[in-house]
């Protein structure tokens, strides 16, 4: 495994049967362990199947090594923005061609995948329920405990929309917001602006953020806000027992049975936070129960991992 997105690779391969081994190649963002380094580290391994999170370098270094049956794993930006630009976008391109199998994390990125692959496949994201899991909620001391978890970032998460509608919500609130995005200090003149009180929290590693979700009333959490998918966040927030507050979109068939929709503007935003509720939590957390199952998801992603071996024998190793 190459490469790793929202800790999706990480959780995957610990709920995976025991029987599969898998070495998982992570790397920085620096310009020698994204390129040269990264090509060193692929060149050596040897796999029965490869799987490269991210249809960027990873996937494309893997394919010109020769690294088969090659998985590519495609997250969001890879084929929501990259794909759609000149030099990138021949990239992403490629890996869509030449990958044996393409996986999409989110429902809204089968419309582009599928115009290059008839054969790409949604798999939901798992949630890590070993770190993530239900416990009660607080006694209420009067105002209610709003975390604002996802980063700050106006454009993808509409961090802007969330600060506005905490300020003209009518009920008392108390807003928490962890200190990490390129949007922060726009975010934080936005709220003082409106006269809302905002609290820091310094940002954690992964493991340790469901401390956050246990110290709130509710959490709000947005994959990509104009997209309107269910981002990691809101996941792990309903997995620890807290009704998550964002927009998902009515219109992908996956989240049918997914209790809020829509909350797409200000006013309704403003709305969903009046009305949360302890019957919305455990709508909530039946769905993720029934679509987010980690042991569920890994299974299924096995069982791709043999059909694309099966596919491909003699592939180099």
């Amino acid at each position: 495994m190459v490469n790793d997105c929202a800790y999706i690779g990480e959780t995957l391969t610990k709920y995976f049967r025991p029987e599969i081994s898998v070495l998982h190649l992570k790397r920085s963002r620096g310009l020698w362990d994204k390129t040269f380094g990264l090509a060193w580290k692929i060149l050596r391994t040897k796999g029965d199947v490869y799987h490269v999170h991210y249809l960027l370098q990873d996937c494309y270094l893997a394919s010109i090594l020769r690294k088969r049956p090659l998985i590519g794993h495609a997250h969001g930006s890879d084929l929501t923005t990259t794909l759609n630009r000149f030099a990138l976008g021949r990239i992403v391109n490629s890996n869509l061609k030449r990958c044996d199998k393409i996986l999409v994390s989110t429902p809204d990125l089968l419309e582009p995948a599928h115009k290059y692959r008839a054969d790409a496949e949604y798999v939901p994201n798992p949630v890590d329920t070993d770190l993530f899991f239900p416990k009660p909620l607080r006694p209420r001391e009067g105002k209610l405990k709003v975390l604002v978890a996802s980063e700050a970032d106006w454009t993808v998460k509409g961090t802007d929309i969330i600060i506005q509608a905490l300020a003209r919500q009518k009920i008392n609130v108390e807003v928490s917001i962890i200190s990490y995005g390129k949007d922060l200090e726009k975010t934080l003149l936005l709220a003082k602006s409106l006269r809302l009180d905002v609290k820091m929290l310094p940002k954690i590693p992964h493991q340790r953020l469901n401390n956050y979700y246990w110290d709130s009333d509710v959490v709000i959490g947005q994959g990509r806000f104009n997209a309107g998918v269910l981002g990691l966040v809101s996941l792990e927030a309903i997995a620890c027992g807290r009704p998550a507050i964002a927009n998902v979109s009515s219109k992908y068939g996956a989240y049918k049975v997914f209790p809020m929709k829509d909350a797409n503007t200000v006013e309704r935003i403003a709305a969903a936070i009046e009305d949360v509720s302890p019957r919305l939590w455990e709508a909530q957390f039946k769905y993720l129960q029934q679509n987010h199952d980690p042991n569920s998801i890994a299974k299924r992603v096995a069982d791709i991992y043999e059909e694309v071996s099966s596919k491909n024998p003699g592939s180099q190793k």
